[in-house]
């Protein structure tokens, strides 16, 4: 009987509070690191994306992909700091949940709860997993607050964050894509072990740079032979330029004349860079074309003037199509004889 009481105890205790208008929208947990290992929504559209936590710092997207830091942390944040602006109104409800019924983003916060927390949480027992389930709707008039309702309410709310001027809606998107990482490489100049640039139309203008001892060296690939001296400033600020790449956007639909001729020709580069670990990345960059047509009735790559001058296509480790900036490759996707010191007469595009 001493333990039926103890139990009991502990059930009453331990018993949340039901939701009211009084108590806040956050979800608390998302605001302590570590506690929140899974998200994932789904629209009425069949479009779905699940987020899981590696670590604090490491989210996979549909557990395949890397996640865009960022990206997950505003999630975090938006889950950490929402708050109801107001309970809506009854003459407004019946039509404010027929809308979130008919086209709305379902939301599932997996973290780690106690069942036991005294103490203001210092006392903690029984963890368990534990899952708030929001549902999204469509953003006030004002644009200041997005419709909500959670599982075990009675009424959706308008939601909002205080101090930020807008809706909640865009940070709930179900598109995969939108959640991956942009990072092409991400490694230390003193971690890297081999940078080359194969250009096939310059092959004179191919090259390497390896590591040798605590410095580098610059090889030319075509006849294979040591370059006597090098602009080691330039070579520095390409080395530099690993630490943090990253490309614009994911090239989801490339026009079908790109595809049945730009990728069937040989790449513009071949950019391997690989670490001390013996990972290596492999990018090969392609002209895109401003009018995806003139693929197919200019093929002569020295027009330019047909040519995209703020970006073109690279294919990441032949899986992922995606888009780079010029500005961003100035100074990585340059020949050789850049690297030597000669004018720079040339720029690998």
């Amino acid at each position: 009987m001493a333990l039926l009481g103890i139990a009991t105890l502990i059930v009453v205790l331990s018993r949340g509070k039901n939701h009211t208008f009084e108590q806040d929208f956050q979800i608390e947990a998302a605001a302590v690191p570590g506690l929140v290992d899974k998200i994932y929504m789904a629209d009425k559209e069949n479009h779905q994306v699940l987020l899981t936590s590696v670590s604090d710092s490491v989210w996979l997207v549909d557990e395949k992909f890397e996640a865009s830091q960022p990206m997950v942390d505003l999630m975090l944040e938006t889950l950490a700091e929402m708050r109801i602006r107001s309970r809506v109104n009854k003459a407004a409800r019946e039509n404010v949940i027929n809308q979130i019924a008919a086209k709305s983003v379902k939301v599932e916060v997996y973290y780690k709860d106690y069942r036991i927390k005294w103490f203001g949480g210092k006392f903690r027992l029984f963890p368990y997993e534990k899952c708030e389930v929001i549902y999204v709707g469509h953003d006030t008039q004002d644009m200041m607050a997005t419709f909500m309702y959670r599982d075990g309410d009675d009424a959706p709310y308008e939601i909002h964050i205080p101090g930020f001027r807008g809706c909640l809606s865009p940070r709930f998107v179900t598109d995969p894509y939108l959640w991956r990482s942009h990072s092409i490489v991400s490694i230390p100049v003193q971690r890297i072990k081999k940078v080359e640039l194969d250009i096939p139309d310059m092959p004179t203008e191919s090259f390497s740079i390896e590591r040798e001892g605590d410095g580098f060296v610059l090889n030319l690939l075509n006849p294979p032979h040591r370059a006597d001296g090098f602009d080691t400033a330039r070579v520095a600020q390409l080395l530099s330029s690993f630490v943090n790449l990253n490309f614009d956007e994911f090239a989801k639909a490339v026009p079908k004349a790109e595809l049945d001729t730009t990728f069937k020709r040989e790449p513009r580069t071949i950019l391997k860079i690989s670490d001390v670990d013996g990972n290596e990345k492999v990018l090969k960059t392609y002209m895109k074309y401003v009018n995806p047509d003139d693929a197919t009735v200019m093929p002569d790559t020295t027009m330019y003037n047909v040519f995209d001058l703020n970006r073109l296509y690279a294919v990441i480790d032949n899986k992922d199509t995606v888009l780079i900036q010029y500005y961003v490759f100035d100074n990585i996707l340059q020949p050789a004889s850049f690297f030597l010191g000669r004018d720079r007469s040339y720029f690998a595009k």
